[in-house]
């Protein structure tokens, strides 16, 4: 009688714990309840992505001053030297006015060209 009863327990409680189990289960899958997890997620990982962005730029500023020190692009200005701006583009020479065209407008067009689409 006792060796019916323990088997009865034992299989009732493996029912209520199989149960429990699969309903869980059913929960975790649910599409609400995957639609949370989706979210935390997204979430997590925009953290993550702006802890890595700030380390890059932490990395970045730091490498920066590393090579403004090592190139002497931090030393104070001297303010008696006098600046020298340069162009992209320079005159043609000295009878090159302002109002005149730069020269690499005035080149004469070249139909050699074998880059051209034919």
């Amino acid at each position: 009688m006792f060796r019916r009863t323990f088997w009865f327990t034992a299989g009732a409680a493996a029912g209520v714990w199989a149960t429990t189990k699969v309903n869980r289960k059913i929960k975790r899958l649910s599409p609400e309840s995957l639609a949370a997890q989706a979210a935390d997620k997204a979430i997590e990982t925009g953290h993550r992505l702006k802890d890595f962005a700030l380390d890059v730029r932490e990395g970045m500023v730091r490498r920066e001053a590393e090579l403004g020190g090592a190139l002497g692009l931090d030393a104070p200005v001297d303010p008696e030297l006098p600046v020298r701006r340069h162009r992209a583009v320079e005159a043609a020479g000295p009878e090159h006015r302002a109002d005149e065209a730069p020269l690499y407008r005035t080149l004469p067009y070249n139909s050699n060209n074998r880059n051209e689409d034919h």
